[in-house]
């Protein structure tokens, strides 16, 4: 497949108002589409990765709301309205419902995802 859409990408992780639908699109490449309820924090989850972060690059744009990612060199804000990149070592916390589509390194971003999968439960 070298396209998909929100309706039809298969969600891999849902719960308390978090949402991750997620398809490869080809190339090695994922697109994923995202829904954070304001006030979520994928930090917590994300313990156990090295630096307690995700390490998987992120290409995408935020579509709704505002979003502060953590790093190790410290905090940035993004807005609606912005297409980003986001390096490996962050964790996100939505300031406001958000919603954003990202493109992502497939096996690097199944990692996450997996465990994610089991902190999240």
């Amino acid at each position: 497949m070298t396209a998909t859409t929100r309706t039809v990408a298969p969600v891999v992780i849902e719960g308390g108002g978090v949402e991750l639908r997620l398809q490869e699109v080809g190339g090695d490449m994922s697109a994923a589409f995202v829904r954070f309820p304001k006030g979520a924090d994928m930090a917590p989850a994300l313990t156990g990765l090295p630096g307690n972060l995700c390490q998987c690059p992120h290409w995408g744009y935020l579509l709704k709301g505002r979003l502060k990612m953590r790093t190790a060199d410290g905090d940035e804000i993004y807005e609606a309205g912005q297409a980003f990149y986001w390096p490996p070592g962050h964790a996100p916390e939505a300031l406001e419902d958000c919603e954003y589509v990202d493109f992502s390194p497939t096996k690097e971003f199944n990692k996450v995802v997996d465990h994610l999968k089991t902190q999240m439960g």
